[in-house]
């Protein structure tokens, strides 16, 4: 006669994980758990009594070093909060910080403050770039450093970092920094030219020092080609008018510099004179962009009635009309003319397309209000700034 079989169940210490029987009505199940570093393995089978079958699967479960992590994301989750930062939009933009662990908020937050920014500033930082959290103390004084050798001010850098914290953070590669300053001193940028670039296209700073050399060599050669035998001062007027440039491809800045050439018929000199003037600002846009603009521009004008040569003295007496978009371009147009002004006055004061169409219409109320004709008198002062425009129109209103 076969003996009943009697099961018990055997604990094992918690560290070294456990091990049950379990007694199903023609099965034995056996469950253990091993602990290897963080991750823990489990190894499950069955077989009948009699041994006919075996069957058995591996999977893993979370155990160990998992709660230990779950604290530390708890812990930073409340520091973020204390802080005042947006913890929803730091999640969005860079979620992989809040699986990493020794983030170091809290230094970063001293750190800051001993600079004089306000903990709103802190938060603000951290909310739009939350990777900011993962630079050492060490990194970050050696990095200001470097950055107050072109800035003058601890609050011009806490400025930057307000506007574009990504501009410090996004890099932690500091030797590659003090090599872009000492490479843009060599080839006669002077610190007005830097401290432009880093207070508005601080992202060269993050190139690579070949990047930069390829741009600067590129545009001597361009200063060369054209027979201008100073090639350095041609670099640093080109950067003074378009920080922009150096973030972008050598192949991008070439062909809308050929674009200008042969769209305009221009020679050397006069190629020259745009490129360090307010033909700079458009070296960086998109090829794609710049011809679809001119086309929409050219079209529109035609339309009109302009000729074409009047049309290219419109654009290169004023290259930012490039920056207009085909249904903003079209949309000012057509309400300048809606309000009785000509063509040729707009051809004649084309930054008056700068103002919005709400401030165009506003605008040109209240000086018809107030007299003004605008058929017959100048019609710049639809582009002057507020102050100097309201004491115009102050004056009109007395007249």
């Amino acid at each position: 006669m076969q003996r009943p079989l009697s099961f018990r169940q055997i604990s094992i210490p918690k560290d070294l994980g456990y091990l049950t029987i379990i007694p199903p009505r023609n099965l034995l199940c056996m469950r253990s758990n091993f602990l290897f570093g963080s991750r823990c393995w489990m190894i499950r089978f069955s077989a009948e009594i009699l041994l006919k079958s075996v069957s058995f699967r591996l999977f893993s479960v979370k155990c160990g070093n998992d709660n230990s992590e779950s604290l530390e994301n708890e812990k930073l989750l409340n520091n973020l909060l204390t802080m005042g930062v947006d913890v929803d939009m730091a999640k969005k933009r860079q979620p992989g910080v809040f699986n990493r662990t020794g983030t170091k908020e809290q230094e970063l937050k001293m750190f800051l403050l001993s600079k004089g920014a306000s903990k709103e500033v802190i938060a603000s930082v951290i909310s739009r770039y939350p990777r900011a959290i993962t630079r050492t103390p060490e990194s970050l004084s050696e990095r200001w450093d470097l950055w107050r050798k072109i800035m003058t001010s601890d609050l011009e850098i806490i400025n930057i970092l307000e506007r574009s914290p990504e501009s410090f953070f996004r890099s932690s590669n500091n030797l590659n920094l003090e090599n872009n300053i000492k490479f843009f001193y060599s080839v006669g940028l002077t610190h007005k030219c830097l401290s432009r670039l880093l207070t508005n296209a601080p992202r060269t700073f993050s190139n690579s020092l070949d990047l930069n050399k390829q741009m600067i060599e590129f545009l001597q050669e361009v200063s060369l080609s054209l027979g201008y035998n100073k090639p350095r001062d041609f670099v640093r007027k080109i950067i003074l008018k378009n920080p922009f440039i150096l973030i972008q491809s050598t192949k991008r800045v070439k062909t809308n510099i050929e674009f200008l050439q042969s769209t305009f018929s221009l020679n050397n000199e006069k190629l020259l004179v745009l490129l360090c003037g307010p033909g700079a600002k458009i070296l960086d846009l998109s090829n794609d962009y710049v011809n679809r603009n001119y086309t929409n521009i050219k079209e529109k004008l035609l339309f009109l009635g302009c000729t074409e040569e009047e049309i290219h003295k419109f654009i290169l007496r004023y290259p930012d009309v490039i920056f207009l978009g085909e249904k903003k371009f079209n949309d000012k147009l057509d309400c300048l003319i809606e309000e009785k002004l000509s063509i040729s006055q707009i051809i004649e004061n084309p930054r008056i397309l700068d103002s919005s169409i709400n401030t165009l219409k506003s605008r040109i109320k209240e000086l018809v209000n107030a007299g003004y004709n605008l058929s017959t008198s100048n019609i710049a002062l639809l582009s002057w700034s507020q102050k100097r425009y309201k004491a115009k129109l102050k004056k009109l209103n007395i007249e």
